[in-house]
C-alpha cells in the first residue's frame, strides 16, 4: 500500500508538488488537496448558466494558480474543467445520466438532455483555452520530467 492510497492523500500538494502524478483524465479530482477544498465547490453542471459561472470560477483559479507557476492548480483545474465536460455530456446523452442498464451498456440518445450537452459545451470552451495554453503545456511537460 502505498501512501497514495484511500479516500484522501495525506499530503498537501500545494507544499509537495513533486508528490503530484498528472495521470489521465480526471484522477484525484476528489482527493489532491488542497485543490480540491478550493475548486470543488465552484463545480456545477445543472444547466448552461450553472455551467457558465462554475466554468469562469474554476477558469479564474486556473488564472490564479497559472500567475503563481503552480502547475499542480493548474492541472487540477483541468480536472474540473473535463469532469464538468464529462458528466454533463453523459446525462445529455443518456436519460438520468444512466450509461449501463443491467449491466449492459446503454445506446446514447441524441439529446437526452440538450441543457446538459449546452452546459457540456461551456465546459468544454474552457477546457480547450487549458488544453492550448502554452504556459500549462511547458509546465506539465516540465512536472513530468522531473516527477515522472
Amino acid at each position: 500500500m502505498s501512501e497514495n492510497d484511500g479516500p484522501e492523500y495525506d499530503v498537501d500538494f500545494r507544499e509537495h508538488p513533486e508528490k503530484y502524478d498528472v495521470g489521465r483524465g480526471e484522477e484525484g479530482v476528489f482527493k489532491v488537496e488542497p485543490y480540491k477544498s478550493e475548486l470543488l465547490p465552484h463545480w456545477s453542471y445543472a444547466d448552461e448558466e450553472s455551467a457558465e459561472e462554475s466554468a469562469a470560477a474554476i477558469y479564474d483559479r486556473y488564472d490564479s494558480y497559472r500567475d503563481a507557476d503552480d502547475f499542480v492548480g493548474m492541472d487540477m483545474a483541468r480536472k474540473y474543467l473535463q469532469m464538468g465536460y464529462t458528466r454533463s455530456m453523459r446525462y445529455a446523452k443518456y436519460p438520468g445520466g444512466q450509461k449501463y442498464e443491467d449491466g449492459e451498456e446503454r445506446e446514447p440518445r441524441e439529446w437526452a438532455d440538450a441543457d446538459k450537452r449546452a452546459a457540456a459545451l461551456v465546459f468544454q470552451a474552457y477546457l480547450e483555452r487549458v488544453r492550448d495554453d502554452e504556459r500549462y503545456q511547458e509546465l506539465r511537460d516540465g512536472h513530468r520530467e522531473r516527477h515522472g
